[in-house]
């Protein structure tokens, strides 16, 4: 999730302690599918909601996966030579006011019924790629700047 305020972009991370790596990492908001229907997208938007409190429309997400050749599968491998793990990674960007930025800053969100405990983080995409050592984020950074470099990404939403 990109939004951008005052001229500046900024992304929407979440902080979770993640057992298998025995620490708290920054990520995006991200979920695994719940059924067969391999709905995506919608899956996106709702984990989005679960984990930042953001309501989004699924027309806003763009799949960056997408953008890939299709001799990739359209799909990121995040450990192939263990794992048969396929991730899409999609893209939200929208506009937003001060006010509301600053108010996502540390909110705690998740689902609680389900062992989530989340905090909200806000930071400059610019550091991103400092930021995080989730795998999604890094590759989402790859796929966005060339994407942005070749023109192919649409206009800003409004949030």
């Amino acid at each position: 999730m990109l939004l951008e305020c005052a001229g500046e972009k900024h992304v929407v991370l979440t902080e979770q302690a993640r057992v298998p790596v025995g620490r708290v990492i920054l990520e995006l908001p991200a979920g695994m599918l719940d059924d067969d229907a391999g709905d995506f997208v919608g899956t996106a938007a709702r984990e989005i909601e679960e984990e930042t409190g953001i309501h989004i429309k699924t027309s806003d997400l763009i799949d960056l996966t997408a953008l890939l050749d299709k001799e990739t599968g359209q799909k990121m491998f995040p450990s192939p030579g263990g794992s048969d793990e396929e991730i899409t990674l999609l893209l939200y960007r929208g506009h937003i006011n001060p006010e509301a930025l600053s108010a996502l800053q540390g909110q705690e969100q998740g689902l609680v019924e389900h062992g989530e405990l989340i905090k909200v983080h806000v930071a400059p995409y610019r550091k991103l790629w400092r930021y995080t050592a989730d795998a999604k984020a890094l590759a989402a950074i790859a796929i966005y700047e060339m994407a942005t470099k070749e023109g192919i990404l649409p206009e800003l939403s409004s949030l």
